[in-house]
């Protein structure tokens, strides 16, 4: 288990968001990153404690990834303003992520510059975790205590919360699937080819479900379904290459947009690549077509990089 800790204005709506994401296995609401030890709620609303209302989020990193819990978190705050988050004002309800592992930094940053770069002015909170305090027991689940309670969370982004934990389930379940399939053979071909056939077969609206592995400085061709394919695409090129050069998951609403994009099939119309890792490094990539404009959702993005840790976990590229 790993632990992160979100302030996302008033935490009793905020722990709602994270309780609802499959994979978190506990989560306590608390005081962060402020000056004074062991406050109270009432001396954290005078603004003077430097304390913000914190969720603590206890997480199975097998089921659900720290960047996935990223997302959801900015799915539902405003980090546009500084001390407020909808009707909430004051230093209690700035929002901001702290880390307990440094290790976790890099991801956290990762999301924090495309967020910053989606957004005019961007006041969330990056930082170590300094200090968490446990906020007093009525405060605990309150939501759940109390179903018509305050919450600032909107209907609407609650709903794109549901959505996206219903995605995360099924998608763990295509990761049953697949874990199930590599007990007997681990190695990269097979393994690869019977996912690219899942996929294909699980996810609606798809042409095209592959993988491209590194060999000698580019991508070559791997197990794939669908139409006949680019068999060399060098990095930095089309949406496979930007994926392998960034070291990022690509996902694309309208690929003929897209800089230097590569139509080995003209019928795509969107695109979401995954990198997938070995030894440090990328070794391949999952590529996913769909002749639809802007198929792929956050939810799909959560969902398969989960089914990607799947892979990573268990392939053998040699």
């Amino acid at each position: 288990m790993k632990t992160i800790y979100f302030a996302g204005g008033c935490f009793w709506g905020a722990e709602k968001v994270f309780k609802a994401l499959p994979g978190v296995a506990e989560t306590t609401v608390g005081y962060a990153n402020g000056h004074t030890d062991a406050p109270t709620y009432q001396e954290v609303c005078t603004d003077t404690t430097g304390h913000r209302e914190t969720v603590q989020v206890v997480y199975d990193p097998e089921t659900i990834g720290l960047e996935t819990l990223l997302r959801a978190f900015f799915l539902v705050i405003d980090p546009e303003v500084r001390d407020r988050q909808g009707g909430d004002v004051g230093t209690q309800y700035q929002t901001g992520v702290y880390y307990a592992d440094e290790a976790d930094r890099p991801s956290i940053e990762r999301v924090f510059a495309e967020e910053r770069a989606a957004h005019e002015q961007f006041f969330t909170e990056l930082a170590p975790l300094r200090c968490f305090y446990p906020a007093e027991e009525y405060h605990q689940d309150y939501l759940d205590k109390n179903p018509g309670g305050y919450c600032h969370v909107t209907r609407e982004e609650m709903a794109e919360i549901e959505a996206l934990a219903a995605s995360l389930r099924r998608y763990r379940e295509l990761s049953r699937q697949l874990a199930a399939l590599m007990e007997e053979e681990p190695w990269c071909i097979p393994v690869m080819a019977n996912a690219a056939a899942l996929l294909r077969e699980s996810l609606p609206d798809l042409n095209w479900a592959g993988f491209y592995l590194m060999r000698g400085g580019r991508l070559v061709l791997g197990p794939f379904q669908g139409k006949i394919a680019c068999i060399h695409i060098p990095v930095g090129r089309g949406v496979c290459g930007a994926a392998v050069r960034e070291d990022r998951i690509q996902r694309v609403a309208d690929v003929h947009a897209f800089p230097d994009h590569i139509a080995c099939d003209s019928a795509s119309r969107s695109e979401i690549v995954l990198p997938i890792h070995a030894g440090g490094a990328v070794a391949a990539v999952l590529d996913l077509d769909s002749p639809l404009p802007d198929r792929f959702s956050a939810a799909d993005e959560a969902g398969l990089a989960a089914f990607v840790r799947t892979l990573e976990a268990r392939i053998r590229f040699e």
